[in-house]
């Protein structure tokens, strides 16, 4: 059995990479174990017009029940990762420090902040830890794991690109969302599925979201 993959939304822009992610890693076959700050609940219900309920969260609200018959990217990620079958939701809430992700023994195959806010950005990298979310990603440096941080701000203060090199410093990928237009982009979510599918490398998920440069057309 896989280990569960842990995704964290906060509240900087870019809900829908989130979505995209979630859906890609449940269909592919990926348990999950999600957090949702309040403000990543409060950029959902702006940006995609989701309303998500922390308390009693239902993750129906972020994945399709199927994949979409015209979504064939995702349809040929399934058939990569042959899963059989969908994977699981494990929603923990960010206040729930009794939470596994909050701890070093609860194995995980690697965690994303997507979209990661500058002030998660900065609670992770000077080790607050106000939160289940800056937990988590404390555990993951601390564990040496695969931390994968996706701000989205523009322009960058001294001070937020200063937190980005100690994250990386810290052993963190940053990866701005910052999607190439060279792999022949015909609308908004090819360049949300570039995004996607560079997170996916990191994580060494195999799937079918991008035409990747050099290969045949």
């Amino acid at each position: 059995m896989s280990l569960p993959i842990v995704v964290a939304i906060t509240g900087a822009s870019g809900a829908v990479y989130a979505r995209r992610l979630l859906n890609v890693l449940h269909h592919s076959g990926y348990d999950i174990q999600l957090s949702i700050s309040t403000s990543g609940q409060t950029v959902f219900q702006q940006e995609l017009g989701i309303r998500l309920e922390l308390d009693n969260f239902d993750p129906w609200t972020l994945v399709s029940a199927e994949v979409e018959t015209n979504d064939t990217k995702l349809a040929k990620t399934v058939e990569l990762n042959h899963a059989a079958e969908p994977g699981e939701f494990r929603y923990c809430h960010f206040a729930d420090f009794m939470s596994p992700m909050a701890s070093g023994s609860a194995r995980s195959a690697g965690m994303v902040v997507c979209p990661c806010s500058g002030g998660t950005l900065a609670g992770i990298v000077n080790g607050n830890c106000t939160n289940l979310i800056q937990r988590a990603a404390e555990v993951h440096l601390k564990e040496r794991r695969k931390l994968i941080l996706v701000p989205r701000e523009t322009p960058l203060s001294l001070g937020y690109i200063d937190n980005m090199r100690r994250a990386v410093e810290a052993g963190a990928v940053v990866m701005p969302a910052m999607p190439g237009w060279y792999h022949g982009v015909r609308s908004l979510d090819d360049l949300v599925d570039f995004m996607v599918a560079r997170i996916l490398d990191q994580l060494d998920i195999p799937h079918a979201l991008i035409h990747r440069w050099g290969d045949d057309a």
